[in-house]
């Protein structure tokens, strides 16, 4: 099948288009280049023969407090767009794959999100993308929505900063323990295992919404810990703290664990995402590769 990608330079966008050119399968990729809310243009990149049979919307104003800041630009983003990308799909007949986010749920739950539970977002990041998810499957019923959480990839991530102010501290440039919350608990996602469960769910004709996040669950301190362990500071302090003590504009919830059993009847399973870290710490992508070849 004939694949397009937006949000082509994305953690997700860029793991999900090298996946598919391994598997030789062709694919077309964009980013900023073309708007997907711009209907006229969306319509000619899609134009370009061969048409495609699926599109993967890997594009999204992810900066939760900036969408605070910027609602106008983060409905465009994330509601928007995925609404004109589901009519021009619908159009063409090509199967739509949308990713979304575990924000759309309230996090004052105790027990894993199912896709069935109430939402319930509380920043306007999440209202936005639950927005974009809900009119993608008002539009296309084939569609395939799969929710995912705190992923982690290529360039700018919480694992590349968490060790960018390591190596800080080690050389002097930065003093004190680091300090990380420790009570928003969730499921860490590597972009490389998101986009084979995405291909593997499209390759198993899934459509409707889907959960799909690394095995297991872990704080944000629990995730700075153990990546500062396996990348070579055990010797950091890292403090834990509160998310109340940041004073950011968003709301973060507090429980965002999605349960992720439905994709599992299909036999798509992730890996425990402390596994996923490590893999992520010896790749090329990871900031340790360029001192250490990528192994730490």
């Amino acid at each position: 099948m004939n694949w397009v990608v937006t949000g082509c330079r994305g953690q997700l966008g860029h793991a999900l288009v090298a996946l598919l050119e391994r598997e030789g399968v062709p694919v077309r990729a964009a980013d900023l280049e073309v708007d997907i809310a711009d209907p006229a243009a969306l319509a000619e990149f899609l134009a370009v023969s061969p048409r495609p049979q699926v599109v993967a919307n890997a594009a999204a104003f992810t900066h939760v407090d900036r969408c605070e800041r910027e609602p106008e630009a983060a409905a465009r983003a994330n509601h928007e767009g995925p609404a004109v990308l589901a009519k021009a799909c619908r159009e063409i007949g090509a199967r739509l794959v949308h990713v979304s986010t575990d924000y759309v749920f309230p996090g004052d739950g105790s027990e894993p999100y199912a896709e069935t539970d109430p939402t319930g977002p509380r920043s306007t990041y999440g209202r936005t993308k639950l927005a974009g998810e809900q009119v993608v499957q008002q539009t296309c019923e084939d569609a395939l929505v799969v929710r995912t959480s705190w992923v982690f990839g290529r360039g700018r991530n919480f694992l590349a900063a968490i060790l960018a102010q390591a190596a800080s501290r080690r050389s002097g440039e930065a003093e004190g323990p680091l300090k990380v919350v420790d009570d928003q608990i969730g499921r860490p996602t590597y972009a490389v295992d998101l986009a084979l469960g995405l291909y593997r769910l499209v390759e198993a004709e899934a459509r409707g919404l889907y959960h799909l996040s690394s095995a297991g669950r872990a704080s944000w301190w629990d995730l700075a810990r153990f990546c500062l362990d396996e990348g070579g500071y055990p010797d950091l302090v890292v403090e834990r703290i509160r998310t109340g003590d940041l004073e950011l504009p968003a709301e973060r919830p507090a429980w965002s664990v999605l349960d992720c059993s439905k994709a599992e009847t299909l036999g798509i399973r992730m890996r425990p995402w402390q596994e996923a870290v490590r893999a992520y710490l010896h790749s090329e992508d990871s900031p340790l590769a360029k001192t250490t070849g990528g192994n730490p």
